[in-house]
């Protein structure tokens, strides 16, 4: 009797296995990259050390940092900001982008206009995002469109004066001269990298057909824009200290009855001048002044149902409107998820202003001190990562330069640090890609540091 002889079995190498894996990849990429995120979450989640008192803080530390950024800026800053990057896209014509802010655009002009219409904003790093995205996506080149990103929080003419009076003249002069001459530098240096790029992209626009443009009078859209502004920079007025002058004292005093006025101003163009609806800005305005009169403690809450009195009154006019509120969504879901989930990360990491996050604030106070290269780049580098609200970046470099930290570092962290913050680069990275987020955020903190150093020189 004979047996059949056996087939031999085949073997695998590690290198056959590897091959095959990276085989499937191939032909499968998105569902390994669902397979890659499970495991990544599985381990993260697996090996958080919960019951440690630093990682417990930081926790707690990033949902402190979230639940302060919802209350103090998502209403009063961040959806007005989404209001007028929509408007943005809606009522100002590609004409007017394309020749004051065009990658075609004379380059004095165009610079000189996107830094001065940054900087009379006095936004922070996340408020400024919805507004460079409504200019970029409008046909505004991309170095004036990131110069201005840069100037809006970094020259804020009221950060530098309270730079000037807390920390001494010479860092308040250093800071606007600095802030102004980044944003033309980096906006230069964004331009000439993607000049073949933007010759491509202007060449494109080039007798594009418009559409949004509703053959309005300028004064009228100026206006218009004007009062936006004014709702959302009185809104958002910083308290006046002692040592503060008059005029911002009256301002802060003022404040809400200001921002009601720029909102009477611009439900009375909606309604005399552009002929919108009445009964939802009426009703709006009488449900505004109800919640001002009987709970005048929270003025929050009757700004808030302004802007949903906005939202009603855009979503019944046929046309424009309802194209304002559609570009404005499209404006928030990109940028919200994105920055609520940077401010929850950067709060994880550094903590709030004066807390402990899962970096000890003590390592950074030790690696920022005296004048070296390193101490500048690290102040720099921890400053673009952290998230500053418009004017406490100074108060907190004044407790910084308290507990050793040179002149130079401190000056690297005012140039850097308003600029950007991990919610501002993941946003940016959404609208402009990696590579041109990568090299935009370099160019800040190689600045910022070499900046600092040469102060630092000067003034140890």
């Amino acid at each position: 009797m004979s047996t059949d002889s056996a087939m031999p079995t085949p073997r695998y190498s590690l290198i056959d296995t590897l091959q095959q894996l990276r085989s499937l990849a191939q032909d499968h990429p998105s569902e390994f990259k669902w397979l890659s995120g499970i495991i990544a979450v599985f381990l993260l989640v697996f090996f958080m050390p919960i019951g440690a008192a630093r990682f417990d803080n930081a926790i707690l530390e990033g949902l402190a940092l979230l639940n302060w950024y919802a209350r103090e800026h998502v209403m009063l800053c961040l959806i007005p900001a989404f209001f007028i990057a929509g408007a943005i896209a809606v009522f100002i014509s590609q004409d007017a982008v394309m020749k004051y802010l065009g990658p075609a655009a004379h380059k004095i002009a165009a610079y000189g206009v996107a830094s001065v219409s940054g900087s009379i904003l006095a936004v922070c790093s996340c408020t400024v995002l919805p507004l460079f995205g409504g200019i970029y996506r409008r046909g505004a080149g991309l170095g004036p469109a990131i110069a201005f990103l840069y100037s809006g929080p970094a020259i804020n003419v009221l950060a530098i004066v309270l730079t000037a009076k807390i920390l001494g003249v010479e860092l308040g002069i250093a800071r606007a001269v600095g802030a102004v001459s980044f944003a033309l530098v980096i906006g230069l240096i964004m331009h000439w990298i993607y000049r073949r790029e933007e010759q491509t992209r202007a060449a494109h626009q080039k007798g594009f057909a418009l559409s949004a443009d509703q053959g309005r009078p300028l004064a009228e859209t100026a206006t218009f824009f004007a009062l936006m502004v004014a709702a959302l920079v009185f809104a958002n007025w910083a308290p006046a200290s002692a040592e503060d002058s008059a005029v911002w004292h009256t301002i802060f005093a003022w404040k809400w009855l200001l921002t009601s006025l720029a909102g009477v101003g611009l439900a009375g163009l909606m309604m005399w001048r552009w002929r919108w609806h009445w009964q939802p800005l009426a009703i709006t305005a009488a449900v505004v002044a109800l919640l001002a009169r009987f709970i005048p403690q929270h003025p929050e809450l009757a700004f808030s149902a302004g802007l949903i009195g906005l939202t009603l009154s855009a979503a019944t006019q046929a046309g424009d409107g309802e194209e304002w509120l559609i570009q404005t969504w499209s404006f928030a879901k990109l940028i919200m998820p994105l920055l609520l989930g940077g401010v929850l990360l950067a709060g994880f990491l550094l903590g709030r202003p004066g807390h402990e996050g899962i970096i000890p604030s003590a390592w950074v106070s030790a690696a920022v001190g005296g004048n070296s290269l390193m101490a500048n780049f690290l102040s720099a580098l921890v400053g673009a990562f952290m998230y500053f609200a418009t004017l406490t970046e100074v108060p907190i470099v004044q407790g910084l330069i308290g507990a050793g930290m040179g002149k130079g570092p401190a000056l690297a962290l005012l140039l850097a640090g308003p600029a950007l913050s991990l919610p501002n680069m993941l946003v940016i990275r959404g609208i402009l890609g990696t590579q041109k987020t990568v090299v935009y955020c370099a160019l800040v903190v190689v600045m910022a540091t070499v900046t600092g150093v040469v102060f630092g020189t000067f003034y140890p």
